[in-house]
């Protein structure tokens, strides 16, 4: 079973900072790619990065480009998700996601970490 664990999320000033990780554990561990989404109350969960851990490639949603960056520790099964000039509408809880094969499916969840953003 693969565990991913999120940390790094908290309460910081608008055009503030925050990093957020992930690390993934488990048995016999293949990660694929993994993303970052957020939820903000009443809201859908939203995608909002990936990186692929063979190559590093990574993909951005519109609304983050330029501001959050996606990068992996593949020595520490460990994902990061630097997150500059942040806005209030970004408060939402962010969740990491794991698949293990190319596609849309993400097989593992984290539990999510709060981020609050105030003016």
């Amino acid at each position: 079973q693969v565990q991913l664990v999120e940390s790094g999320g908290g309460l910081v000033q608008a055009g503030g900072s925050l990093r957020l990780s992930c690390a993934a554990s488990g048995r016999a561990l293949n990660i694929y790619r993994t993303g970052w989404f957020r939820q903000a109350p009443g809201k859908e969960r939203e995608f909002l990065a990936h990186i692929t851990w063979s190559s590093g490639n990574t993909r951005f949603v519109d609304s983050v480009k330029g501001r959050f960056t996606i990068s992996r520790d593949n020595a520490k099964n460990t994902m990061y998700l630097q997150m500059n000039s942040l806005k209030p509408e970004d408060t939402a809880v962010y969740f990491c996601a794991l698949t293990i094969q190319f596609g849309d499916r993400w097989d593992y969840w984290g539990q999510g970490t709060q981020v609050t953003v105030f003016s």
